[in-house]
């Protein structure tokens, strides 16, 4: 195994940081990488996210003593009513990319609930009930509430409203099945993929 990439994460909530800090992991053991994620989000919404990005970009080219500058930079945000092609590149236009030349943007359309919901048989298994996801929509809060109805289906007490059982179902998922029914995970997927490959290749 090579040596740990390092990965910050910055995400508008609790949600995304509990699906996409197993995500990371998972996608970077599949390419026969270790990943150590440290979480970097104030978790009070996408608009505090980014004010927290600009401090942390400033930090780092200013030359901090002492900051940890990471291989990878990931963001999360939900896309909700805007289309996937313009929420990803908003949130891209924030990156500097001359600190961050490696990063991945994960932008669940519309809500990262889908991609909890992404995978029926894991999420069988896992949960013990069908998710149910339903047609796309982007009405505030469907997908909380379709997660929620689902693990108590399941017969487990939804305590954090489902995102308690984010490492066991992305440790289970298909990845190949969730991608082809999530195409904005799928998106997030292969983005992650190029940047841990390309930081491979700069290190081979």
């Amino acid at each position: 195994m090579a040596e740990s990439l390092r990965v910050d994460l910055f995400a508008e909530d609790k949600a995304h940081e509990a699906l996409l800090e197993p995500l990371i992991r998972r996608v970077a053991r599949d390419s026969d990488l270790e990943s150590i994620v440290s979480l970097r989000s104030p978790l009070g919404g996408y608009g505090r996210m980014l004010s927290e990005l600009y401090a942390f970009q400033k930090a780092v080219r200013s030359g901090q003593p002492g900051l940890q500058v990471p291989d990878i930079l990931v963001i999360g945000r939900d896309t909700n009513c805007e289309a996937f092609t313009r929420a990803h590149q908003t949130v891209s236009n924030h990156i500097d990319q001359e600190v961050f030349p490696g990063f991945a943007i994960a932008c669940p359309e519309p809500h990262i609930e889908r991609w909890f919901l992404a995978d029926p048989v894991s999420f069988q298994e896992v949960v013990g009930a069908d998710p149910r996801p339903g047609r796309r929509k982007c009405q505030r809060d469907l997908y909380k509430e379709r997660l929620s109805d689902a693990i108590r289906r399941g017969g487990n007490p939804a305590t954090l409203g489902g995102i308690e059982f984010a490492k066991d179902l992305v440790n289970a998922m298909d990845l190949y099945r969730a991608a082809r029914a999530e195409p904005s995970l799928r998106h997030f997927i292969n983005e992650l993929r190029q940047a841990f490959a390309l930081l491979s290749s700069e290190e081979g």
